[in-house]
């Protein structure tokens, strides 16, 4: 049993030790947590609502705060909340639409894990649910130009001294890196995966010159962002934020695993991918164009099939009892299949 299931959130006395913590972080007189909520979804973090009011300070009134703590298991490739959280942090400072970092802690005493602490926003963040919005037709591809506008402000920030110290730098090309990476969840993976195998080899023998470093969400799709009434809230869970080649995170929005049934609509199952990047290349530095981004839609496939084999083998391999994980081991081979599509097209054979 982990120590968050210990020491749930939800106890009076974990509530009472945290508000005390949380008094000198704010600068407040005091801090009371009136609820502590766990939120559903989240396989590789916890997420609770609270209920806060503060006494004194620059954050005196009442608030409504969401607080993140690592799950039993985790990713090898996530990064842990604390990194999360500066990561979020750098983001809010570039403009970009996030939730307000609030603070954050590496004191395993208080909740028996790390924790940072976001300003909670309000909107749906359920992909499938945004792309069957009866009015997605009327905002759909204003939403599309926004996100693009908010990647381009996230690749504004470059690797420089001071600035997230912690994410190593990529060497030589990044998406051979990404190669490399998903090669060493295979070799731990508990079936081999030959299509994917293939689809690996592929990818790095047709790895384009990288642009310009940048820093990457590595999550950006639909169900990662929340709309309120057509309207961009926030873009959320930062656990796979690195440096890397600004078109990773174009590649992935686009994917087809993540426009949940909406196919027509490549951008995210939201719009057509035009609107997109008219949103991006109105802010972006680097612009990109559409015909490029067809090796990172094979990336972005070729690396949720991964990712997917590896929650799926917590069910398999760790002993992790979760619907969830084990439905989620089922879907490499669709990923698969678009992947080798999307090769096919590339390569003139026509594809799906």
């Amino acid at each position: 049993m982990s120590e968050n299931q210990k020491r749930p959130l939800d106890s009076g006395e974990t509530r009472a030790a945290l508000a005390r913590w949380l008094g000198p972080a704010l600068t407040a007189d005091a801090v009371t947590i009136t609820r502590a909520e766990l939120l559903a979804g989240g396989a590789v973090q916890q997420n609770w609502r609270l209920d806060v009011t503060v006494t004194g300070g620059p954050r005196a009134g009442t608030h409504t705060w969401v607080l993140r703590t690592d799950a039993a298991a985790t990713l090898s490739v996530s990064l842990d909340r604390i990194a999360e959280y500066k990561c979020i942090a750098e983001a809010h400072k570039a403009g970009v639409l996030v939730a307000e970092p609030i603070a954050c802690s590496e004191d395993r005493d208080l909740l028996g894990a790390p924790f940072a602490i976001q300003a909670f926003v309000s909107g749906v963040a359920q992909g499938r649910r945004i792309v069957r919005d009866p009015d997605l037709a009327s905002f759909g591809d204003a939403l599309a130009r926004t996100i693009g506008g908010e990647m381009a402000k996230l690749h504004a920030v470059v690797p420089k001294d001071g600035v997230l110290p912690f994410l190593p730098r990529p060497l030589g090309n990044p998406a051979r890196r990404i190669v490399g990476e998903c090669r060493a969840v295979l070799d731990k993976a508990s079936a081999p995966r030959p299509a994917l195998e293939y689809v690996l080899a592929w990818l790095d023998r047709n790895a384009p010159e990288p642009k310009a470093i940048a820093l990457v969400h590595g999550d950006l799709r639909t169900g990662n962002y929340m709309v309120d009434h057509g309207q961009l809230t926030a873009i959320l869970d930062w656990e796979f934020c690195h440096w890397g080649d600004p078109r990773e995170d174009l590649g992935w929005f686009i994917a087809r695993c993540w426009r949940f049934g909406n196919d027509q609509k490549v951008a995210g199952g939201i719009a057509k991918l035009a609107f997109l990047l008219e949103g991006y290349n109105a802010v972006a530095a680097q612009k990109i164009s559409a015909p490029e981004l067809q090796y990172f839609e094979v990336q972005a496939a070729a690396r949720w099939a991964t990712i997917a084999l590896a929650q799926g083998d917590r069910f398999v391999q760790g002993g992790e009892r979760s619907l969830e994980l084990a439905l989620t081991g089922l879907m490499p081979p669709e990923m698969e299949l678009d992947c080798l599509d999307i090769i096919d097209r590339i390569e003139g054979k026509g594809g799906r």
